[in-house]
């Protein structure tokens, strides 16, 4: 879905579910009567961006620091041919949040959540094993300094 497809609603919708989704028992009826709509049309509304791949989630944001879980950024070098292959590994496993492709070397970076530094060190081992590589530099933050962005959508 292109951007100019997004109409006015659409953008109401946006802004508000991504900060301020409402909790509450009946949340689209909330949501529509936000964006002036009814809450089966924001229903049907945030389905279609989902599924026109706008929308990637609609779901919590756990810190999972706070929630006594471990986490870190993990980085590695992958040969250009071997990168899908390596990239489908670290995917298939649950603790992995995020993986990305970027220039440079290390060229595959991914974050990993887990109930304990040793559980890292787990899935980390794992990758290692089943995607024949031998080196993941472990990265875990020190301080976290920000982590929620809401991208205004005019």
């Amino acid at each position: 879905m292109a951007e100019h497809m997004l109409d006015s609603i659409d953008k109401a919708l946006l802004n508000i579910i991504q900060g301020g989704f409402p909790l509450k028992a009946e949340p689209y009826e909330e949501l529509g009567r936000m964006a002036g709509v009814s809450g089966d049309e924001a229903l049907s509304r945030v389905r279609r961006l989902v599924e026109a791949g706008v929308v990637r989630k609609v779901g919590p944001f756990f810190d999972a620091r706070k929630m006594g879980s471990a986490s870190t950024l993990c980085a590695v070098h992958v040969p250009p041919e071997n990168i899908e292959h390596v990239a489908s590994v670290v995917n298939s496993r649950p603790e992995v949040t995020h993986n990305y492709q970027r220039d440079g070397v290390p060229n595959l970076w991914f974050t990993v959540i887990a109930p304990s530094k040793e559980a890292i060190g787990e899935v980390i081992s794992d990758i290692c094993e089943r995607a024949g590589i031998c080196r993941v530099h472990n990265i875990p933050a020190s301080k976290m300094f920000k982590v929620k962005v809401d991208l205004k959508v005019e």
